[in-house]
């Protein structure tokens, strides 16, 4: 029987179409939005075809391993308002950077180092700006579900493809290797404070510290003291079993390898969706460590002395040669430019994009700002050195420290549930390259996951130092991602359309030799 309409009714029925048409396409756009997200070095999570979300449900992954769902702040349609999408912009740029931010401070000078967040944060912005902009100077109708990986391949052809995936994976990679120094680091205090405490043993080491309820420790310099140079005081038990313990619950030589037999068999599932709902963690975690810096800052006070080019026992010069291991941490703490298309055509209003971008690099670089400057400030000089400032500045607290504790508890949960799901991307950006299937055989899966996990057990049995390798795979990825490619594709763009002037030229082949002097000062310093 026909469907019959009546006139009165055309325009209600009409919109109800139309209607459903817009939601048909926000959810497609939706769908797009995970499927596009695997590319970043944690800096965002796929969530597999069977596990989509409903219409009503958005998840937004960070490098921290953060997930969190908005469903009252979009439209109804897709869309988010703009202080979500500054939210999702800063989510996603939290990653374990923030631990380094420190120690990159303190390499590079208190002052240099706040001017070099600042100048960083400027420049990383203008890149991400040109690579939202790449893709609409591309004259084609439809590129409304390209990334910047699909743009490179667009101008560079297969060697941008390829060239993007390397890229991507030594990003990605690198992150896997920091989270497995990370928890293998986490692991080892969390268990060394419940063994203790569980067998009221007080242990002291000679390490230099501070004396008081609020300890800050020097553990760079425990080197220079033989392991047995400590007081150990039982009130129970007895001293073999805590020499046992000691033996096989050692930070290098035994946590990293405990850990495999959790991680790999996880890595090794066909889907790691499962973990995805425990990520809201990584936001915690980062709300937490302001507030840990916030309540020791106002515990040891500030201690600060400006030589500025002279050094002295006890404080570093306000200027330093080694400031390029900073701007290294940097490139990879402000980096999001292979996902930040998608995070902003999702946007409701796309004219403020610029702003929206501008606001959340802002949030972003004085989060960074803050917990650096506050550590390194309360640092307390006298007694200690500015140079004991660790890679990770949870270091600088002993492990029988409650609120240092309560972090590292927070972040080992966290990276462990969020490791399994980087694998994924991993496995997906590779394996689908070669052979077309995310999955092709077990024996394949398992072939790369010991081979990411082999990389990280090495490296931290032999080169435990996350600033290193922040600013290692920083460097190396943001040299194509943040400095060549956004570069290079304006000015081809601007040469292709007859508006390519000689300022605009020489402003952004300085951007490039920036990126590859920084990838290069890393090798040297």
């Amino acid at each position: 029987r026909p469907f019959h309409v009546e006139p009165t009714n055309i325009v209600s029925v009409n919109d109800d179409m139309q209607r459903v048409t817009d939601e048909a396409s926000a959810m497609n756009k939706r769908i797009h939005y995970y499927s596009r997200l695997t590319s970043p070095a944690d800096r965002a999570l796929i969530a597999p075809d069977h596990v989509l979300p409903a219409p009503d449900e958005i998840y937004v992954y960070s490098p921290l391993g953060t997930a969190f769902k908005v469903d009252s702040c979009t439209d109804g349609y897709g869309k988010n308002s703009s202080l979500v999408t500054i939210f999702m912009i800063w989510n996603t740029m939290m990653g374990t950077s923030i631990l380094s931010i420190p120690w990159g401070i303190k390499q590079a000078g208190f002052t240099s180092g706040i001017i070099l967040i600042l100048l960083m944060g400027i420049l990383t912005l203008y890149c991400c700006y040109r690579v939202v902009k790449s893709r609409q100077m591309i004259p084609l109708t439809d590129t409304s579900n390209w990334e910047f990986p699909d743009v490179c391949k667009y101008y560079f052809g297969s060697f941008g493809q390829w060239s993007s995936l390397l890229f991507s994976m030594v990003s990605l990679v690198g992150a896997m290797v920091v989270y497995w120094v990370l928890m293998s680091n986490f692991l080892f205090n969390t268990g060394k404070f419940i063994y203790n405490f569980a067998h009221d043993i007080n242990v002291t080491d000679i390490v230099p510290g501070t004396n008081g309820s609020n300890k800050v420790i020097c553990p760079s310099a425990a080197s220079d003291h033989p392991p047995q140079n400590r007081t150990v005081m039982f009130s129970s038990g007895n001293r073999t079993g805590f020499e046992l313990f000691e033996e096989w619950w050692d930070k290098s030589k035994t946590v990293p390898f405990y850990l495999i037999a959790v991680l790999l068999p996880l890595l090794n599932l066909k889907s790691p969706s499962f973990f995805a709902k425990f990520n809201v963690l990584g936001t915690v975690s980062v709300v937490y460590l302001v507030f840990l810096v916030t309540v020791k800052a106002a515990h040891l006070g500030i201690h600060l002395e400006f030589n500025w080019f002279t050094e002295n026992e006890f404080f570093v010069p306000e200027f330093r040669i080694l400031f390029p291991q900073l701007t290294g941490v940097l490139t990879l703490a402000f980096f999001i430019h292979n996902c930040v298309i998608t995070l902003l055509q999702n946007n409701k209003n796309q004219e403020n994009n610029v702003r929206d971008l501008s606001i959340a690099y802002f949030l972003v670089g004085l989060t960074y700002l803050y917990v650096g400057v506050i550590i390194f400030a309360s640092f307390p000089s006298p007694p200690l050195s500015k140079e004991c400032i660790e890679q990770n500045f949870l270091d600088n607290f002993p492990s029988d420290d409650i609120m240092s504790f309560v972090a590292r508890i927070f972040l080992l949960f966290q990276m462990m549930t969020v490791y399994p799901l980087l694998g994924y991307l991993a496995r997906v950006q590779l394996l689908r390259q070669f052979f077309g299937n995310a999955y092709p055989s077990l024996f394949h899966v398992l072939v790369l996951n010991l081979a990411i996990v082999g990389a990280g057990v090495a490296m931290a049995r032999f080169y435990p130092n996350i600033g290193g390798i922040i600013r290692y795979s920083g460097a190396t990825c943001g040299l194509a991602f943040v400095f060549v490619y956004p570069s290079l594709i304006y000015m081809i763009s601007l040469h292709r359309a007859g508006q390519l002037t000689w300022p605009a030229l020489i402003i952004h082949i300085f951007i490039i030799l920036l990126g590859l002097a920084n990838l290069i000062a890393q090798f040297l310093l």
